[in-house]
């Protein structure tokens, strides 16, 4: 890529009547990265995805992709970005030939023999019909479809939200294997934190139409401790993101490098990704 930011969000807003879905927002997500969007139900992820996509325009606030201010509609722009949104949209009475012919058609840069090799690699017919197909193969096409455009941009809406855990662990190796082979920039959005972990490196975290927390998944985890001690106060203790007290017993996620001192009657651990995320998500309740 010839930037290394693929996305720039810029004080961005989005009222719906007098309803803001997202407020003041800045970010800038890296280009070539697998980036994971999280957040609670109607915390604003479908709103800031449609804005990265040029679906729909800013109330406040700049959007700019690779490079670019980003118009709703513009041909160029659309043209580099992959979509898969969550219930996989196909026309249902096409079979899943016509859908790659329906790809070629609308898409210059369409791989055409690279997707049919790449169905029949994971046994998808060509002739059937999509309305046929499980739900598993219905996300696999819509991924085929969307990488096919060789977009510089992908980005999937809660793409597995629908999936029993084989297709959606057949999905993600489909997504990761794809990665690999390309320099595409990925935007997924998912609550399956689990798989997120396993194949995300930088995590975006929204709370109530705001940006919560973003950064490269290492560099959060290192920067989070757990630790467990002696019950306190909740005010008593800088950093504090998240406490849970028992009658004489502490837990407390806390904003703390590696190593940093603490009192020697507290035990410190190492936090995950989904202990992160579930931690920033309750602090919004």
């Amino acid at each position: 890529m010839s930037s290394d930011v693929a996305v720039r969000i810029d004080r961005v807003g989005k009222r719906y009547g007098r309803h803001w879905a997202l407020r003041d927002c800045t970010l800038s997500l890296p280009a070539g990265r697998v980036i994971a969007l999280v957040g609670a139900n109607g915390a604003g992820k479908t709103t800031l995805l449609h804005l990265a996509l040029g679906l729909m325009a800013p109330t406040e606030g700049t959007v700019s992709l690779l490079g670019a201010p980003l118009r709703p509609g513009r041909p160029r722009t659309l043209s580099q970005v992959g979509f898969v949104a969550q219930d996989h949209p196909l026309y249902r009475g096409f079979t899943v030939a016509e859908m790659l012919r329906y790809g070629r058609e609308t898409n210059t840069r369409f791989d055409r023999a690279g997707a049919e090799r790449r169905l029949r690699d994971l046994g998808i017919p060509l002739e059937r019909r999509t309305g046929r197909l499980s739900g598993g193969q219905q996300a696999q096409v819509a991924l085929t479809l969307a990488l096919a455009k060789q977009p510089r941009l992908l980005v999937l809406d809660e793409p597995v939200a629908s999936l029993d855990p084989l297709a959606r662990r057949e999905f993600m190796k489909t997504l990761v294997a794809a990665v690999a082979e390309t320099d595409v920039t990925v935007l997924l959005s998912s609550h399956v934190v689990t798989e997120l972990e396993r194949i995300c490196d930088h995590l975006v975290l929204l709370g109530g139409g705001r940006v919560r927390l973003a950064g490269d998944i290492d560099d959060l985890l290192a920067g989070h401790r757990l630790l467990t001690g002696p019950r306190i106060d909740d005010d008593a203790l800088d950093g504090l993101v998240a406490a849970t007290h028992g009658d004489r017993v502490s837990h407390l996620l806390v904003r703390r490098p590696a190593g940093a001192p603490t009192h020697p009657r507290w035990e410190d651990h190492p936090v995950n990704l989904e202990e992160l995320v579930l931690a920033y998500l309750e602090g919004q309740d």
